[in-house]
């Protein structure tokens, strides 16, 4: 069982247009969409399609037409009182795929709730196989929370992965190899924040991305799943390093997609693959996502990790 921690879930709209975005301009609407998502939310979406069990614990009321849409797409998901209303976070996306997000900081969270998704997760990891800790942090969480909630976890049977940015990385990275989760989903930028390594080479060099993925693995992280957008992806463990390559497809959004990859891994994970091969299926998974209109979650047979070739690497490691 996979179970999913979103602590600062979103109602994503995407306004889609038919034409670029001009700044100051009026603009034609082609269509508009709102899901109930998050990245941990997104990741029990995948896991209903791909028929794998999931929990996904989030702040919500009982009521909440957020938490009725989750029951109703068959997401088993277990709400603990919130410190607000459910924010909303805007999509912008152009016919070339390109997308611009706004995204709303969320209500103001108190210790009370932090309290109650962390004894929910640390008792639902009793019998996961996974637990995942994604995205944001609400405004009033401390910046270190995701990284106690890691120590914590690892006295637990389950296996932990963490994707999440900003101040949230930065204290996991500081707290590590303590605080040291199975797997991180790191994207270029995110490698870059505390490698200091330039961004832009990070997405467009897959060696580059790989060394700088080793600054984790060295400091305790198990596996690192390093998104490298429309470049694809790479995988480093402490015994070998992996790339792949995007196939090609054509953009239509891309909200979902770094959640995807990481389903697609976790995935072939539970399935028992081999790395390669779990690289494989997460590519797969970015690259279906990215091909989807707004924070749609694709299912298995919208993937094809067939088309995805897997080489290997031999990162140098990374400088302290």
């Amino acid at each position: 069982m996979i179970v999913t921690l979103t602590p600062n879930p979103s109602v994503d709209r995407t306004v889609t247009l038919d034409g670029p975005l001009v700044r100051g301009a009026v603009q034609r609407v082609a269509s508009v969409t709102s899901v109930a998502a998050g990245k941990g939310v997104n990741i029990s979406r995948a896991a209903v399609a791909a028929e794998i069990p999931t929990v996904a614990v989030l702040p919500a009321a009982d009521d909440d037409p957020f938490v009725h849409e989750l029951l109703s797409a068959g997401i088993d998901a277990r709400p603990v009182p919130p410190a607000g209303d459910v924010r909303v976070n805007l999509a912008i996306t152009e016919p070339d795929g390109t997308t611009t997000k706004l995204n709303s900081p969320g209500a103001t969270v108190t210790a009370p709730v932090l309290d109650a998704m962390a004894k929910t997760m640390l008792a639902r990891a009793e019998t996961a196989s996974w637990v995942v800790l994604a995205g944001s942090l609400p405004p009033g969480a401390p910046v270190g929370w995701y990284a106690d909630l890691v120590t914590a976890l690892r006295e637990t049977p389950a296996k932990v992965a963490v994707d999440t940015s900003d101040t949230p990385l930065a204290a996991l990275v500081a707290a590590l190899p303590a605080a040291a989760p199975d797997l991180m989903k790191p994207n270029g930028e995110e490698l870059a924040s505390f490698t200091g390594a330039d961004a832009e080479e990070l997405e467009s060099d897959p060696r580059a991305a790989a060394r700088a993925a080793t600054y984790l693995v060295d400091r305790g992280v198990s596996t690192v799943l390093a998104t490298l957008g429309g470049a694809g992806a790479v995988l480093v463990t402490a015994e070998e390093a992996w790339y792949a390559p995007s196939p090609p497809i054509d953009v239509v959004s891309t909200v979902g997609a770094g959640d995807s990859s990481l389903f697609g891994y976790l995935l072939g994970e539970v399935r028992g693959l081999a790395p390669a091969e779990r690289l494989a299926l997460g590519v797969a998974y970015g690259s279906a996502a990215a091909g989807l209109p707004g924070t749609t979650i694709p299912n298995p047979s919208q993937t094809r990790p067939d088309l995805v070739r897997v080489s290997p690497l031999n990162p140098t490691p990374e400088k302290s």
